[in-house]
């Protein structure tokens, strides 16, 4: 209902003689809606005005409180009246109960509208610093409740990706981000350490738990999924900094946390959640650098890569691009301070040091991204060159049997040859991929799994690898005749995959010939009968080339891939011929 201007006197002044205790909610709910409308028609300034009065404090400190919420959105909406409103929730966080505000603020923050999340932040942030310093009990649980909000509203906005995204900051990210930074330093100083003791009194260390809790849903959002470059250093990485010196600085001890958790029991969050904001830190710290001139420098390069390899899990078990890059990042730089050469191979009992290639894999077979798959394969090399001699045996064989993917096992086969060839040299030589042990991985690469029924196409990586393995160690034979028995095993080996192979090749390249001819035959005629189609097409629906299905293709297409695997068929078999001949020429030569 309407009022009018006598009416609304009358009841001011009703409210400024009434003891607090006889207001009711309706007065509550009507000042509300009073000080609304005055904001609707543009008076800010009046309204400032009113709560400004000296007449008026009593009421002010009883009910201006539900005032916050119109204020801040009529600032957030006109700019008009910004810095009326600003001025007026300046006054109210001055006069009012600062545990009464703190509750509207709460109450504001959970009721963001969606579409003005960082705008709303950006004009309450202060106001709410300035209440949350003005309580005087249970100031750490306010605190811990306003960042707990702000954060939950933030998570909402999408984080800015590339330098331009950050630059932009179109949804206000990057400058809400500064504001907590800003918002929490007076609270940082309480909880630092006093006349270089820690701190004993329960509030403050309260205060630091909920301020490690605000770091930690910090390090996992925004800051997991923000690119960050130590060379731009954008907002999120400033942003990344504070939150990196806020750890120690209430008392966090970092190498703890990230190598031997015995924070557990202060970590209120979701495991995986907790997981995840500490592989961000090793991140931060290992790749990124940040504070890392004040991280102890006793650990060994072995412990810290043992140690960060749980942290490189959770990072490359996710499917988030952003989350990969850290994770690879953080193996690259893991692995490079340790010596080549040097990874013992009890280190593969370990869970961590199986789940990670296993992840890599995945990556490497998996990922559509490119620079991704590019990235994992060199860090898959740079492991592998840190494994000693018995170490890259066992992760040869794991792989060779878990990676189920030609293009991984063709790349394994290069390896072993590359670790047969190294081992050769003088100075090298180890039983590991000389001796008797060598025979072992050789039983897993030379041989077909399905046997004749093996599909040329998708196995041509890795059984030209392994050809080429073999012709190399047939070639190098000097070297593995002694002990005797070592070379008879090979040959029975060699002789046992190259016969299979070779029933392989002849079912296969009759098989393809036949339906080469068929689609030739089907093209010149252009037949159209369903009978004919399905002939032409009968083997092309079980082919996949490169993931690709080759009924999807054109008749054209499907043309050259039959013919490029009758080529491929040609190079094996020439390849099984050269290797017959060198075991000939080495066998005339030793009788």
């Amino acid at each position: 209902m309407m009022m009018n201007e006598d009416q609304v006197n009358d009841i001011i002044r009703r409210w400024r003689n009434a003891p607090e205790e006889d207001l009711k909610p309706e007065d509550y709910q009507q000042f509300k809606s009073l000080g609304s409308a005055c904001l609707n028609e543009g008076d800010s300034a009046q309204l400032l005005k009113f709560l400004q009065n000296e007449k008026n404090q009593g009421i002010v400190k009883s009910m201006g409180c539900v005032l916050v919420a119109p204020l801040v959105n009529e600032a957030v909406k006109n700019k008009k009246s910004f810095d009326h409103c600003q001025a007026a929730i300046t006054h109210l966080s001055r006069a009012c109960r600062p545990d009464e505000l703190l509750h509207s603020f709460l109450e504001l923050i959970e009721d963001i509208d969606p579409g003005a999340i960082s705008e709303t932040i950006l004009v309450l942030v202060p106001h709410l610093q300035t209440v949350l310093l003005c309580l005087e009990e249970r100031k750490a649980a306010g605190v811990g409740s306003a960042l707990f909000a702000l954060q939950k509203q933030l998570s909402r906005l999408p984080v800015p990706y590339t330098q331009r995204q950050v630059e932009a900051d179109e949804h206000g990210l990057c400058r809400c981000c500064n504001a907590l930074a800003a918002f929490t330093k007076p609270f940082i100083e309480a909880a630092m350490r006093k006349n270089g003791n820690y701190i004993t009194n329960s509030e403050e260390e309260e205060l630091r738990m909920e301020l490690f809790k605000f770091c930690m849903r910090s390090l996992r959002d925004p800051l997991l999924q923000a690119e960050l470059n130590r060379d731009r250093k954008s907002s999120l990485w400033i942003f990344a900094t504070e939150i990196m010196v806020t750890l120690p600085a209430i008392q966090v001890s970092v190498s703890e946390l990230l190598f031997f958790n015995s924070l557990k029991k202060s970590t209120q969050t979701d495991n995986s959640q907790s997981r995840e904001s500490r592989a961000c830190l090793a991140y931060l710290l290992f790749v990124q650098l940040i504070t890392l001139d004040s991280f102890p420098a006793v650990f060994r390069p072995v412990f810290v890569l043992q140690c960060n390899m749980e942290h490189i899990n959770q990072l490359l078990n996710s499917k988030n691009e952003s989350h990969l890059l850290k994770g690879l990042a953080l193996y690259t730089k893991s692995l490079e301070s340790v010596e080549d050469n040097s990874l013992p191979v009890s280190l593969l009992d370990l869970k961590s040091f199986y789940d990670v290639p296993q992840n890599l894999r995945k990556l490497l077979t998996d990922c559509p991204i490119q620079h991704l798959r590019e990235s994992g394969l060199q860090v898959l090399q740079l492991f592998i060159n840190k494994l000693d001699a018995e170490a890259k045996h066992k992760f040869f064989r794991c792989m060779l049997k878990t990676s189920n993917h030609a293009g991984v096992e063709s790349y394994v086969v290069k390896n072993i040859r590359n670790q047969v060839e190294f081992s050769m040299k003088p100075g090298n030589t180890n039983k590991w991929f000389l001796g008797e042990e060598l025979l072992s991985l050789l039983g897993l690469v030379l041989c077909l799994p399905q046997g004749a029924q093996t599909d040329l196409l998708n196995s041509m990586d890795r059984i030209m690898e392994s050809l080429s393995l073999l012709r190399y160690l047939v070639i190098r034979d000097k070297e593995l005749r002694s002990p005797t028995d070592v070379w008879e095993k090979l040959c029975r080996i060699k002789d046992e995959y190259l016969k299979m192979l070779r029933v392989c090749i002849g079912i296969s390249r009759g098989y393809y010939s036949a339906e080469l001819k068929a689609l030739r035959e089907d093209q010149k005629l252009k037949a159209r009968e369903a009978r004919d189609a399905a002939r032409a097409t009968r083997l092309v629906k079980s082919i996949t080339v490169k993931h690709e299905n080759v009924s999807n293709m054109s008749p054209e297409v499907q043309h050259q891939v039959l013919q490029s695997a009758l080529v491929t068929f040609d190079l094996m078999e020439s390849l099984i011929v050269r290797i017959e001949e060198i075991t000939e020429e080495k066998r005339k030569i030793l009788t």
